[in-house]
């Protein structure tokens, strides 16, 4: 079709006015070298990151155990996911594995023994901890803040650590008025002794 007058093409445009032309050939990219980050750096720099301190718990039974996590977060309102992580050495791992269900327990401020107890190498026993069972059947303690009981519906491999993503089907904060524990600068506390620091990064 003739070009309506006044209308000039170039002789390397199209004729179909829809058709864009091919961008122009681009060589290959290289990437530069990537030099790794210290990885005391990395923990001191998220160290000041405040985050909520939890005990995550999971299993049935005399399987039952639990283990200190900062690293919950909450995914997706709709459906309603959250997710934490585990050293991939860690022994809970194939305890959540096994059972495919689990519970965040937000911790009181007044918790951080229990806190502690749970971040060793040989964990607090459950037997001598106050907990009730979830509707999945996994521990939730007694005294915390707020818990949320998950079903397992993904885990992704990430370094040197596996991301727990659960669906959570029962949930409280019983503790609610409970001022929570927070971890910050590599020190557990309560909310009011953090925010009364001063030091600055």
């Amino acid at each position: 079709m003739a070009p309506p007058p006044g209308l000039h093409m170039s002789p390397l445009s199209s004729s179909d006015p829809h058709t864009a032309p091919e961008p122009p050939s681009q060589g290959p990219r290289h990437t530069p070298p990537r030099t790794p980050v210290d990885t005391e750096s990395l923990r001191r720099v998220c160290g000041h990151f405040v985050t909520g301190v939890t005990v995550v718990t999971s299993g049935l039974g005399e399987r039952a155990a639990g283990t200190t996590v900062n690293s919950f977060t909450s995914v997706s309102l709709d459906p309603a996911l959250v997710l934490f992580c585990l050293h991939r050495a860690s022994r809970l791992r194939a305890v959540v594995e096994e059972s495919r269900a689990y519970a965040v327990n937000l911790l009181a401020a007044e918790q951080e023994p229990l806190a502690r107890a749970f971040a060793g190498r040989a964990t607090a026993s459950l037997d001598e901890t106050p907990h009730h069972s979830a509707r999945t059947g996994v521990p939730v303690l007694g005294g915390v803040v707020g818990y949320l009981s998950c079903h397992l519906v993904n885990t992704v491999e990430a370094g040197d650590h596996t991301v727990f993503v659960g669906e959570v089907v029962e949930l409280g904060v019983p503790g609610a008025d409970e001022e929570p524990l927070v971890f910050f600068r590599g020190e557990l506390g309560p909310l009011h002794r953090h925010l009364s620091t001063t030091e600055r990064f």
